[in-house]
């Protein structure tokens, strides 16, 4: 009967393997058993959300936002003159976002800066909505 091999002489030969030995080992081991030693990436996410798609929890609170401006209102140079300021567009590309409503203006940003864009461009008479 062959000799049983404790856990520490597994683990002190695969040490003394190669890295060509040892994918090759792995293989060997994903055929013989039929399992994987590759992570589930697409799983954890999915586990994650289960329970919220369940209704079990309320789904995170969001951290990211964008800022869409949806009317230049009366003071359009100035609302221009601080869409220029806000995203350091050129005057063209400022021009072409404020004649192609709605657009945002900023997008992926923290709340209190989403703030503070709508309100600087809500007092120039814009309509500002935060997404």
């Amino acid at each position: 009967m062959a000799e049983k091999l404790s856990v520490a002489d597994i683990v002190s030969a695969i040490e003394s393997l190669t890295v060509v030995e040892l994918s090759e080992l792995i293989k060997e081991l994903e055929d013989k058993f039929g399992v994987t030693a590759a992570m589930p990436v697409a799983a954890a996410p999915a586990a994650g959300a289960a329970p919220a798609a369940a209704g079990g929890e309320a789904p995170a609170e969001k951290t990211e936002f964008d800022v869409v401006l949806v009317e230049a209102g009366p003071q359009k140079i100035q609302v221009l003159k601080e869409v220029r300021a806000i995203t350091q567009l050129g005057l063209k590309e400022a021009k072409a976002l404020i004649d192609n409503l709605p657009k945002p203006v900023k997008e992926g940003v923290s709340k209190e800066e989403a703030e503070k864009i709508k309100e600087a461009l809500e007092k120039l008479g814009a309509k500002v909505e935060i997404k």
